[in-house]
């Protein structure tokens, strides 16, 4: 009952610093993980312990697999190099660099533990950057590349520290047979993720049932992580293709029904597991302090801040000749013209560590060299990007305008593809109006549907966005007063609970597609 207990009073915990973070206008990351931090200090309460195969084994699939699954597959490819370059690229440069400064500055420090710090903190978190992100409008290229270099990012990280740990038990490891490893741990990975994937999206249409294909994708989930764990293949990139292939699947191999109750139900575990994951990193700075006593506090507080600046840096220093070097280039020059210089800092700037970096320091050896104060480090660092990068990117966003503006009405974009959409259901209602048996049903149906195109036809040409949202506004009024009619028959006992859901569920529905198109968010 402990268990329970905990996980729910920490639930209750993360609810209201959530409504804190709201208050404050701020990422409701950081409130989580400085408010961990302050109950970690709570006398009475017990010390909070954060096992490392927990963190990478139930948080991190379904986390990554979310986001994967919501990934637009097809920006995604159209942008895989700058990923790869900040993916593969970035991760490898930031963690020599943490190497080299962590070697200079604790020089009885091994080489392969420098670079198993290097590789610790390099990779910017995925759960981190999207609680971050979320809340700004920024171009969506940006948003692709960010996003889409923390979904690989942890597979170069997590590969690099496994044969760093492996050399400093083994006294060294060839380069060669690293990078071969490398490339087949990752390539293994993809395999895998893909033939569950491929499994997945068979079996989902024929459950024929909303709660069993519900449950199912996360059984892909995790059965992902832990097939590709069980060949020592790379389990981050494992879950993260079964969640592009399933995304890009879901449109033929869900119901409408699954799908929304997908979304619904991914989108409450993501909010617990991530909250958690943050919080619990903010409790974890007890314990990790009382297992510093090698060290003075000046000493550690000059290394952490030491190697912070160095790991922010080392993302500008890699991130602008990436970005900008290589459109020395013609032909990538004329496909992909130079970023402003505003894109590249904020995506210098967007570099928050997360639960990865945490679970994975952790998870070192107990024997490791200078264990408790590499996990010192590594937690000085996940707070300072969050604290830091996470609490100031929206003014940088500002400062070197990169915000967008919000769009008035619908654009012109959605409205074509709704004018094109408006069009074929128009043409079928049109072709069954000359049929024997339902021509004067159809008939009848033919005026509203003609009428739906134009309206969308004139927003599409920049025009009758005013009589869509007149329209919209008098169809929510009238699907309100038809709710208040409906509980009133209800309470009236005209009307069992059971049909009263369904038909309260037609409305729900028809209310949140009004919303959509009036621009407005439903109420969650």
């Amino acid at each position: 009952m402990e268990i329970v207990e905990a996980v729910l009073a920490l639930i209750a915990v993360c609810i209201g610093f959530a409504l804190v973070a709201r208050r404050l206008n701020m990422p409701y990351a950081v409130i989580l993980v400085l408010g961990g931090m302050a109950l970690a200090f709570v006398p009475g309460l017990p010390a909070v312990t954060l096992d490392p195969q927990i963190a990478l084994a139930f948080f991190l699939p379904p986390l990554l697999q979310a986001s994967a699954w919501r990934t637009d597959w097809r920006a995604f490819r159209a942008n895989i190099r700058p990923i790869l370059l900040l993916a593969v690229g970035a991760v490898l440069f930031t963690a020599v660099v943490i190497a080299v400064v962590a070697k200079l500055l604790i020089p009885a420090l091994p080489w392969a533990a420098a670079v198993a710090l290097g590789a610790i903190v390099a990779p910017p978190d995925a759960v981190a950057a999207a609680a971050v992100l979320q809340r700004l409008r920024i171009p969506r290229r940006i948003v692709t590349v960010l996003e889409g270099e923390s979904l690989v990012n942890d597979a170069t990280a997590l590969v690099l520290y496994r044969f760093a740990i492996a050399a400093v038990a083994a006294g060294g490891v060839a380069i060669e047979q690293a990078a071969f490893s490398f490339v087949l741990v990752a390539a293994g990975g993809i395999v895998v993720g893909y033939g569950v994937a491929l499994a997945a999206a068979w079996v989902f249409p024929r459950l024929k049932d909303t709660l069993l294909v519900v449950a199912a994708s996360f059984i892909a989930c995790f059965a992902s992580f832990m097939a590709a764990e069980a060949f020592h293949l790379s389990g981050v990139m494992a879950v993260v293709t079964t969640g592009l292939v399933l995304g890009q699947k879901q449109h033929a191999t869900l119901s409408p029904q699954s799908r929304i109750a997908a979304v619904t139900v991914w989108q409450f575990v993501e909010f617990v597991l991530t909250s958690l994951v943050f919080i619990l990193t903010g409790l974890q700075l007890r314990a990790i302090l009382d297992r510093i006593t090698t060290h003075g506090v000046g000493e550690m507080v000059l290394l952490a801040v030491a190697l912070s600046v160095a790991l922010i840096v080392a993302r500008f220093v890699w991130v602008f000749p990436a970005l900008y070097a290589s459109r020395l280039i013609p032909s990538v020059r004329r496909s992909q013209p130079p970023p402003p210089v505003g894109h590249a800092v904020v995506i210098s700037w967007a570099g928050m560590r997360g639960v990865v970096s945490l679970a994975a320091a952790l998870a070192l050896p107990l024997d490791f060299p200078e264990r408790d104060l590499l996990v010192f480090l590594a937690f000085c660092a996940i707070l300072a990007t969050l604290v830091v990068q996470g609490t100031t990117l929206e003014w940088v966003i500002r400062r070197f305008k990169v915000e967008e503006p919000g769009v008035n009405g619908m654009a012109p974009e959605e409205a074509a593809v709704r004018r094109h959409v408006a069009g074929a259901t128009l043409a079928e209602i049109q072709r069954r109006a000359e049929d024997i048996l339902e021509g004067p049903v159809a008939q009848d149906l033919l005026a509203e549907y003609t009428d739906k195109a134009r309206v969308f036809q004139g927003v599409a040409k920049g025009r009758g966005q005013a009589e869509l949202e007149a329209r919209m506004r008098i169809r929510l009024a009238a699907l309100r007063a038809g709710r208040r009619a409906l509980l009133d028959h209800h309470q009236d006992g005209k009307l069992d609970d059971e049909l009263l859901t369904a038909l309260e569920l037609e409305h729900d529905l028809e209310e949140i597609r009004i919303l959509r198109l009036l621009g407005a968010a439903p109420a969650h």
